[in-house]
């Protein structure tokens, strides 16, 4: 009785973290194909990134005088947003996506 303690006490601990190692993969993949697919904007006219995505939820300027546009969409009540910053060129130079899978 006491072996089979033992061994579920060692075995538990295993499964677990082998989970979230599972999970953490997953997740890292999800964010890579994310980024795969905005940073195609980088470089590109602001109008094109408009023409994909359609007109922003937001719209403002930052402390850095540029322009940054917000998409916001919900998949399984989860709020997705990407925000990309625009220059005085109308040019996309960055992006951040938050909550995006």
């Amino acid at each position: 009785m006491k072996k089979t303690f033992l061994i579920i006490i060692f075995c538990v601990p295993l499964f677990i973290f082998s989970g979230c190692q599972t999970v953490k993969n997953k997740t890292d993949a999800i964010v890579e194909k994310e980024n795969e697919k905005l940073s195609k904007y980088i470089g590109k006219s602001s109008n094109e990134l408009r023409l994909d995505l359609g007109k922003p939820d937001e719209d403002f300027s930052n402390e850095k005088g540029n322009l940054e546009l917000v998409y916001k969409t919900k998949k399984y009540g989860i709020l997705c947003e990407r925000r990309f910053e625009i220059d005085s060129n109308y040019v996309v130079i960055g992006f951040v996506s938050n909550g995006c899978f």
